[in-house]
């Protein structure tokens, strides 16, 4: 008698995976998941998923248009008009930068998924790109699920964590079509002025590169205005950025993106992403008009919640024996490794078992990251203050000599 693995059949999984693993936080909340149904209530500082609701307004126009008989069809593949003009209103307003809101504007069922529309438009095998160490993990799964070639650039502390144009000036860039930018950055949090950016339009035009610029988080923690890259003269000719209200409005499980830049450009996107979807929600295209539309006071409520508790979060990390740098922007804290542990994996693996507290290792943002851990604003003060009190009764069992051992800790799966 043949078991049913014995017969089942089996299916190759498709090259254009053979470097491509499940998503990094996609197997860590599963492990989280196991480890607090076995009682451990771990606290997540690891992703930066917003905890805070959206304004009003925005679930209102929601449910305002859920309730019309006419709203459950097909939309269209490029959005609605409504959409795509509030799109490019919330540009001229923030950015200072005039976009045509019938050719210029794509929304995105989130900026993750444009990453991969661009990909899948513009790279085939035999093409290069740039991708940023540290950086988002899914650049890299773009590029190789696209089947072009992964090139790194590196970003460090000694360069303030942008990239060295004339060192990368100076190798073969040839073959190299995409160069993928993120500013501000994760999970640095560093900022890039018009100076850099600048230069860094120079340097795509000099070499025929097309910039895709990932510019979600300019709204958060930032004391300075936000800048778009298509602001920089000449900017359109080589860039297109992606925006997000993921982390600017609190409507990162709505999935509302942008693709913004030259008509002719996205025009060659819709090719591949009208295959890919039907078109978003008529609600939460109205919902996302209603968000698009809030003003400072907004940003001024939303950022004076994450001041108190970035706060909190730096308290536990110098606790931890960390070095976040200051200035940060964004959603998260970006902070060096003490001594004492080998590598960022090392410091979350002990804090994990021995405070139930989850840090994101900077390793699995590429190898210039191994020093280093971040850390989620995305938590609610009453919860990071447990945090802290966890790490620091760690911390004091340490010094009296009497920590338990981490393989003790944490209940058995």
């Amino acid at each position: 008698m043949t078991t049913n693995s014995e017969t089942r059949m089996q299916v190759p999984v498709a090259s254009r995976l053979a470097h491509t693993g499940e998503y990094y936080f996609s197997r860590k909340l599963r492990e989280l998941a196991a480890l607090n149904a076995a009682g451990a209530n771990i606290i997540n500082l690891g992703i930066g998923s917003p905890d805070l609701p959206p304004h009003p307004s925005v679930t209102a126009a929601l449910t305002a248009t859920a309730a019309l008989p006419t709203a459950h069809g097909y939309q269209g593949y490029q959005g609605t008009p409504a959409l795509r003009g509030a799109m490019a209103d919330f540009y001229q307003r923030h950015y200072d930068v005039a976009l045509d809101p019938a050719s210029e504007i794509m929304p995105l069922l989130g900026s993750k998924e444009g990453l991969m529309h661009i990909g899948m438009t513009f790279l085939e095998a035999g093409d290069a790109v740039l991708i940023p160490n540290p950086g988002y993990p899914t650049y890299r799964a773009v590029a190789e699920i696209c089947g072009a070639e992964v090139r790194e650039y590196d970003l460090t502390a000694a360069t303030g964590w942008l990239p060295d144009l004339d060192a990368l000036a100076q190798t073969d860039l040839a073959r190299v079509k995409l160069m993928l930018v993120n500013y501000p950055h994760m999970p640095t949090g560093t900022a890039a002025d018009l100076p850099f950016l600048t230069r860094l339009v120079a340097f795509a035009r000099q070499h025929e590169i097309l910039l895709v610029h990932d510019n979600p988080y300019g709204f958060i923690l930032n004391e300075t205005p936000p800048i778009s890259l298509l602001a920089v003269p000449g900017a359109r000719e080589v860039a297109l950025e992606l925006n997000s209200l993921s982390k600017s409005h609190n409507l990162a499980g709505w999935r509302v993106g942008m693709l913004v830049g030259r008509a002719d450009l996205l025009a060659d996107v819709l090719r591949f992403k009208s295959n890919m979807d039907s078109g978003m929600f008529l609600g939460v295209q109205q919902a996302a008009v209603a968000a698009l539309a809030l003003g400072d006071d907004w940003f001024t409520e939303l950022n004076a919640t994450y001041r108190a508790r970035r706060e909190l979060v730096v308290e536990l990390l110098r606790a931890l024996g960390c070095a976040p740098a200051p200035g940060q922007v964004g959603l998260f804290i970006w902070a060096a490794v003490p001594t004492g542990f080998a590598d960022g994996y090392a410091l979350s693996d002990a804090v994990l078992a021995d405070s139930r507290v989850f840090l994101t290792p900077g390793g699995i943002f590429g190898s210039n990251g191994n020093g280093y851990v971040r850390a989620s604003l995305c938590q609610p003060e009453s919860v990071l203050r447990e945090a802290l009190a966890r790490v620091n009764t760690w911390k004091n069992a340490q010094k009296a000599g009497h920590a338990e051992p981490a393989e003790e800790s944490l209940p058995q799966q």
